[in-house]
């Protein structure tokens, strides 16, 4: 009889959750933040699949022949002083940009997140040392530091990965150290320390999986930053190295040729774009994350 009763709350369960799923999915089409940002990083992300597909022209075949020809039929964005198209270029260029910022937001969340876990869960010295080291990060601003880091190891897109990484990390600490701090004083965590959950069991089960809505916003924002901080780097000669179709060395290729005006506005409007997409796209996660918003909802 135990075992007949419990099979009729299992379809009410299913009911249930379709229903907070239909109410999640009305709210996610009811945010113009997370539409627009949504298209926007969805356009860029299809770009960087389908580039070697879409593109008219090899991003590294040179034609000196061709060498600054405005935009026409024949070359919608035109070409540079090497003949290069400029379309194809910056289409494999988001091939170069999106996959270096998830490998940034990547290190730097996970470096960030483990030792916030750790400062906010332990306390005392060590919490001390790893906040003042966050602190010495944060006192320098975040492009300076970065090309610092990145001349004192050479230039390249891996180089200025791994150096912006480490001036990015220090704000996923400070954050879910601040979570950490103020889960670990809710009810449920005490019930489940009370049911003889272990401290590392409690961090790692029941308080970073209620401080994941926080660093999801967090990481989407930081996909734009990661995007101009790699564009600034190539700008100043420190990221990409030539040939690659990056688009801050592309803006940095047209920066001194004002009549052609297209050398740089074409990538510089692709930085713009896909920037501008994702923080759409996390201002619109954090108002649908945000449990005040969502009462409002």
């Amino acid at each position: 009889m135990a075992v007949a009763s419990a099979y009729p709350a299992a379809p009410a369960l299913t009911t249930e959750r379709a229903a907070a799923l239909r109410r999640n999915l009305r709210r996610l089409l009811r945010n113009r933040s997370v539409m627009i940002g949504g298209v926007i990083v969805l356009f860029w992300l299809c770009v960087a699949l389908m580039a070697p597909l879409i593109a008219p022209y090899s991003p590294t075949a040179q034609r000196v022949t061709n060498r600054l020809k405005p935009p026409s039929a024949q070359h919608v964005f035109g070409t540079d002083e090497l003949g290069r198209d400029i379309f194809s270029r910056v289409l494999h260029g988001a091939r170069v940009s999106l996959p270096v910022a998830l490998a940034v937001v990547a290190m730097s969340g996970s470096v960030g997140v483990l030792l916030g876990a750790v400062a906010g869960d332990a306390g005392g010295l060590l919490d001390e040392i790893i906040m003042r080291v966050a602190d010495a990060v944060l006192a320098f601003p975040s492009l300076i530091l970065a090309i610092a880091i990145t001349a004192a190891l050479g230039p390249g897109l891996q180089n200025a990965a791994l150096a912006i990484a480490l001036v990015l990390w220090p704000e996923y600490a400070r954050l879910i150290r601040s979570q950490v701090i103020a889960l670990r004083e809710m009810e449920f965590v005490s019930a489940a320390t009370a049911l003889g959950a272990t401290r590392r069991r409690a961090l790692f089960k029941h308080i970073l999986p209620n401080a994941l809505p926080i660093m999801l916003v967090k990481a989407s924002l930081d996909m734009g930053n990661a995007i101009l901080l790699t564009a600034s780097l190539s700008f100043v000669g420190l990221g990409a190295v030539p040939p690659t179709p990056e688009w801050g060395a592309m803006v940095a290729a047209g920066r001194h040729k004002f009549f052609e005006w297209w050398l740089a506005a074409f990538p510089g409007l692709a930085i713009f774009s896909a920037v501008i997409g994702f923080n759409f796209l996390g201002d619109g996660l954090r108002d649908l994350l945000d449990p005040r918003m969502s009462r409002r909802g």
